[in-house]
């Protein structure tokens, strides 16, 4: 890969990483939360909701997961080609 090639990937990873930090915060914990209370027996149907990217009067179930997983994937690919850059070059941390 390029050194040209390889900056643009990685000020696209750092560009969109602190962007995908809380939606993907705010589904790990949602959906972990939820596990449990469904386990225990419990409904609650607002962090459902909120897991599923229904903010209040903002709605974004039909695009929320998309975008979560399509930011995750982006982050995954850049990410990974930035590290076996490094591991190409000799650093092995």
């Amino acid at each position: 890969m390029t050194n040209r090639k390889s900056l643009q990937f990685r000020q696209f990873h750092r560009a969109i990483a602190p962007i995908m930090v809380l939606p993907l915060l705010i589904s790990a914990i949602t959906g972990s939360i939820y596990q449990i209370t469904d386990l225990s027996g419990k409904e609650v149907k607002w962090l459902l909701e909120v897991h599923k990217g229904n903010f209040g009067s903002l709605k974004l179930e039909t695009i929320y997961s998309f975008l979560n997983a399509l930011g995750l994937l982006a982050l995954i690919a850049t990410g990974t080609s930035m590290w076996l850059q490094m591991r190409r070059r000799g650093h092995h941390s």
